[in-house]
């Protein structure tokens, strides 16, 4: 028996990521614009490493509690009161070793081997793999694309829920589509999951990327005490955390054992030092958050502008998230495509194919970045489309 042979056949399963793919392909190309993975361009701001290098230094190195410290998830809370509108009590807050561990977490807690979850798809592909690791089988409907609008059809959800289905997950504003649910689509899906006795997995981690004003429409606005809800969410996006691998769960506290046991069982806690900087990411960063947001917006129409004034791109801005998710004319290989613009224009694009179901014709685009540098990499994808 080979060694790889002799390993978990699910681990063996676990597909190579087809956004990493493009990236190891071109990585520390010179004069390479990546626009491919879902980060901003910024380092994180001072104030949050100060506060992280403050713990460090005053000793706050060992195991600490596994929920999150008390401090953090206070600073939750308010977080959830100033956006949110709600107040939740520091019971409903765990924090994780990222938001990508949050899923791992809740999928633990939802699922059993052979259970179903029902996804929205084209979806960032860590939700379907988390699941398949876990032993559990994620069942992807499609959202609808038409004139460059994403829409969602609760019939298609519907359809896809069986005896075995124990939830679905839900991200809104979408990783990579930008399709982000109204108030009344939420109301719809919730009313849906109550029917069936289902989980919601909500991942509302672009929220606050939401450029009709304010936040995008939350499943806290529509839902009633005992739903079954659990949110997944992470430091990465707003405050320009990507790298420190720190996320939160929101959910009913009755879970709360269960999902300590959880955390305990796979990292025991996140470093108090690094938790500190969280803290004053969510007590002192609404500024910058504020100022990641005006900056995609201005990018966002850089960027979207440019590609439709070719007509040869079918897209629209988005409504939230941070992604150009294109359509190009000819393009029927979108791995292929990715792979020949990165060598052509030198702009890294992932790939469609590593989204799933619906998006295999479609590129993504990252617009969280300097508008100067969008514009640069604009100037070079027009050109190319035009040549093609």
């Amino acid at each position: 028996m080979s060694i790889i042979s002799s390993l978990s056949p699910r681990a063996i399963a676990a597909p190579e990521s087809g956004i990493v793919e493009v990236v190891n392909y071109a990585r520390g190309r010179e004069g390479l614009l990546p626009l491919w993975v879902g980060e901003g361009d910024l380092p994180t701001p001072d104030f949050i490493n100060q506060a992280a290098m403050q713990a460090l230094a005053a000793g706050e190195t060992f195991y600490t509690w596994q929920r999150g410290i008390p401090e953090l998830r206070q600073a939750l809370s308010d977080y959830y009161a100033r956006h949110f509108g709600i107040r939740l009590p520091v019971e409903h807050f765990y924090v994780t070793g990222s938001g990508m561990q949050a899923i791992q977490i809740a999928v633990q807690a939802l699922t059993s081997p052979g259970d179903e979850f029902v996804y929205l798809t084209p979806a960032w592909p860590n939700i379907a793999a988390a699941l398949e690791i876990a032993g559990a089988r994620s069942v992807g409907v499609e959202l609808q694309f038409e004139g460059g609008t994403w829409t969602v059809d609760l019939n298609r959800i519907e359809a896809a829920i069986r005896s075995k289905t124990r939830g679905l997950f839900i991200n809104t504003p979408s990783n990579p589509t930008g399709w982000t649910a109204t108030k009344k689509d939420l109301a719809d899906i919730l009313a849906l999951a109550r029917k069936h006795d289902l989980w919601i997995m909500a991942d509302e981690i672009y929220a606050r990327y939401f450029y009709a004003d304010g936040r995008a429409p939350s499943f806290l606005d529509v839902m009633e005490p005992g739903d079954k809800v659990m949110f997944v969410n992470s430091f990465s996006k707003n405050w320009s955390m990507t790298g420190w691998r720190v996320g939160w769960i929101v959910a009913p506290p009755e879970t709360g054992q269960v999902l300590e046991n959880l955390i305990q069982y796979s990292t025991s806690g996140v470093a108090q030092f690094m938790q500190k900087g969280a803290v004053a990411a969510l007590n002192e960063g609404d500024t910058f958050v504020q100022s990641n947001i005006d900056k995609a917006t201005r990018s966002r129409d850089i960027l979207c502008n440019a590609l439709i004034a070719t007509n040869r791109v079918e897209t629209l801005k988005p409504d939230g998230a941070l992604y150009a998710f294109l359509k190009i004319d000819g393009v029927t290989d979108s791995r292929k495509a990715a792979i020949g613009i990165v060598d052509k224009t030198g702009v890294g694009l992932a790939p469609g194919t590593a989204f799933g179901p619906g998006g295999e014709l479609f590129l993504r685009a990252c617009f969280l970045r300097d508008p100067a540098q969008v514009e640069v990499a604009a100037e070079r994808l027009c050109d190319y489309i035009l040549k093609i």
